[in-house]
């Protein structure tokens, strides 16, 4: 079998045919030439054809050395493996050596999570007296977040109808897939939801179900209640980012933290598998590495002589 064209004819054919037929946009076609670039330069212009499933998987972990990540080295072998396929169908090569190559796993991040003297500190509430209606709004948001561990979309997709359960100390819920769930609520949160209740009226358009509304009376926008959380986190001083994740992993983290019971926290989270769940424990561990550096007289390191 004769060897493939050079790279730069091989490429820009390829190329033309995903942006001409596959309407592939000009930022996908410009990575993928990207990525060819990387196969030739680490092939040493080697012929396609003389490339194999060894030199693939040695390529790619000279990208990983490199520092590139395992999200990034997919999309490199996505690439790959559709050029390969494209010349397989042309008859250029007897193979696609990029087929069964996989790319190495990037550590998972873990998700950030106040502590309980940082949730506390956003929580108290603000120093109006008597607060206005928009402050009682936005503490009942915040407290019902950190309370029951609610996802931004399950908080924003609250009505009225909710509020005979929330007296009783729990809340049903819609998740994701449609799955309805029922969280309990806090006593700090009950007290803040009844509160801005009671003021509600001032707000909502008559016909408005929603819990919690805007200025104008309609359903508060997912945005607006981002917005809101920052703004309170920048007027406090908080050294982060607060938005309402945040909250629903901080919510998890304590729970965890008082009660070890991880089946628990699933159940609260509405997590389909125990494994979301389980990333839980690698922060109650940092959590008690923490404590244990601090407090453990043989974790101190011993002062310089």
């Amino acid at each position: 079998m004769s060897d493939a064209p050079p790279l730069p004819e091989a490429v820009d054919t390829w190329l033309a045919e995903l942006a001409g037929q596959r309407r592939q946009s000009p930022l996908t076609i410009a990575a993928y030439r990207r990525d060819l670039a990387l196969l030739t330069e680490l092939s040493g212009n080697a012929a396609f054809a003389a490339i194999e499933s060894h030199h693939i998987r040695r390529f790619v972990a000279q990208l990983h050395a490199r520092g590139l990540s395992g999200r990034s080295l997919a999309r490199v072998l996505s690439a790959w493996r559709g050029f390969y396929r494209w010349l397989g169908l042309r008859g250029e090569v007897p193979q696609n050596p990029a087929a069964g190559v996989r790319a190495p796993k990037s550590p998972k991040a873990l998700p950030r999570a106040l502590s309980p003297d940082e949730a506390n500190a956003l929580l108290a509430p603000a120093g109006d007296n008597p607060p206005d209606v928009l402050a009682l709004r936005d503490q009942a948001i915040f407290e019902l977040f950190y309370s029951s561990g609610l996802r931004l979309a399950e908080l924003d997709g609250l009505d009225i109808d909710c509020l005979a359960d929330v007296a009783a100390g729990e809340i049903r819920v819609l998740g994701k897939r449609g799955k309805t769930r029922i969280v309990p609520v806090g006593a700090q949160a009950r007290e803040a939801i009844a509160a801005w209740a009671a003021k509600r009226g001032e707000l909502a358009a008559a016909d408005e179900p929603a819990l919690f509304v805007g200025q104008r009376g309609k359903r508060l926008s997912v945005r607006m209640i981002q917005s809101r959380l920052k703004r309170r986190a920048v007027l406090l001083g908080l050294p982060m980012h607060v938005h309402p994740h945040m909250l629903r992993h901080s919510f998890a983290s304590h729970v965890l933290q008082s009660s070890g019971d991880l089946r628990a926290v699933q159940e609260m989270l509405g997590h389909a598998s125990i494994a979301s769940t389980q990333v839980y424990t690698h922060l109650d561990f940092q959590h008690l590495a923490k404590v244990y550096d601090a407090a453990h007289p043989r974790a101190k390191r011993k002062p310089e002589s």
